[in-house]
C-alpha cells in the first residue's frame, strides 16, 4: 500500500514536467522557424546593404560631375537598387552605322584604333571615338587625332580626293605629314556659351602640311609672291566646303589666323560656313 501511495503522489509531478518540456520545445521550434523565414524574405534580397548601396556611393562622388558617369562604368547610377548584370554582348554592341564607317576607313587605308567612350559632361562626349594616326597614302597625322568616325572619314576622303592631288599638282610631291593643332577638346566657341564642335569630336584644326620633298606649307597667310602656296590654300578652303559644313581659316578672324578649322556641324537649313 505504501508503494502505491508514493506512485500516486509522484504522477502529477511527472505530468507537469512533461507539459513544461513540450511548451519549451514548441517555443524553440517557433523561434527557429521565424529565423529561417526572416532570412528568406523579399526585403533582405531587394534592400542592398549600405556598403553596396549604389545610390549612396554615387551621391558622395567628388569632381567633375558628369565626367564621372561614363558609359564604361554603367553601375554608377542614382537609383538605390541591386545591380543587375546584363550579358556582355548586349552592353558592347556597336551600331551598324559605326561599323560601316569603320569598314570604309579601312577601305581607304586609314590607320586608327577604337577608344573608350568619352564623357566629360554636357556636350563634351563621343560615344564611339576613334584615334587616327595616318591617312591613305601613308600620310601621318601628328599628333594622332581623336574624332568621331564620321569626322575621320570625311577628313580622309577630302585629303585623298582634294588635298593630296592639289599638292602633287603644285609641288610635284606627295604629302608626308598633316600637323593638327586640335581634335577632340571640351570647350566652347570663343566669346560664346555654345559648345564647340571640337567638344563632340566633329572638328579638326590643321596647322601645317609637310610634303615628301621636305617642304613645309604653313597655313598662315602666305607672302605676296607665294603663288603656289596661295593656290594650295585657296584650294583647301574652296574644295573643303564640298565635304565639311564649316571651313574657317586665315583672314576670317584672329582666332583662325594660323590654322584651318574643319567641322561637320549639323545645321537644319543646310547652310555651310566657308570663310
Amino acid at each position: 500500500m505504501a508503494v502505491e501511495t508514493e506512485s500516486a503522489q509522484a504522477q502529477p509531478h511527472r505530468e507537469k514536467a512533461s507539459r513544461l518540456r513540450g511548451k519549451f520545445s514548441a517555443v524553440f521550434l517557433a523561434a527557429a522557424m521565424a529565423a529561417v523565414v526572416s532570412a528568406c524574405t523579399a526585403s533582405s534580397v531587394l534592400t542592398p546593404r549600405p556598403d553596396v548601396d549604389v545610390g549612396t556611393t554615387t551621391a558622395t562622388i567628388s569632381g567633375g560631375g558628369l565626367q564621372n558617369l561614363v558609359p564604361s562604368n554603367p553601375y554608377m547610377t542614382t537609383a538605390a537598387y541591386p545591380r543587375v548584370d546584363l550579358p556582355e554582348a548586349q552592353a558592347n554592341v556597336m551600331p551598324e552605322n559605326e561599323v560601316a564607317c569603320r569598314r570604309e576607313l579601312s577601305r581607304l587605308g586609314v590607320s586608327y584604333r577604337d577608344l573608350a567612350p568619352i564623357n566629360d559632361g554636357g556636350a563634351c562626349r563621343i560615344d564611339y571615338p576613334v584615334e587616327v594616326s595616318s591617312l591613305s597614302g601613308d600620310i601621318t597625322m601628328k599628333p594622332a587625332a581623336t574624332l568621331t568616325c564620321q569626322m575621320a572619314l570625311t577628313f580622309a576622303r577630302w585629303t585623298r580626293n582634294e588635298l593630296a592631288p592639289a599638292a602633287r599638282t603644285r609641288y610635284l610631291s606627295g604629302i608626308r605629314t598633316i600637323r593638327q593643332g586640335s581634335s577632340y577638346s571640351c570647350r566652347r566657341i570663343a566669346g560664346t556659351s555654345v559648345a564647340s564642335e571640337h567638344s563632340k569630336g566633329n572638328a579638326l584644326d590643321v596647322m601645317a602640311i609637310e610634303l615628301n620633298n621636305g617642304r613645309e606649307i604653313d597655313v598662315r597667310r602666305p607672302g605676296l609672291f607665294a603663288f603656289r602656296q596661295r593656290g594650295l590654300l585657296n584650294t583647301v578652303r574652296a574644295e573643303g566646303c564640298d565635304y565639311f559644313t564649316t571651313v574657317l581659316g586665315p583672314g576670317y578672324n584672329a582666332d583662325h589666323a594660323d590654322h584651318f578649322h574643319f567641322d561637320i556641324k549639323y545645321r537644319r537649313n543646310g547652310y555651310r560656313a566657308c570663310r
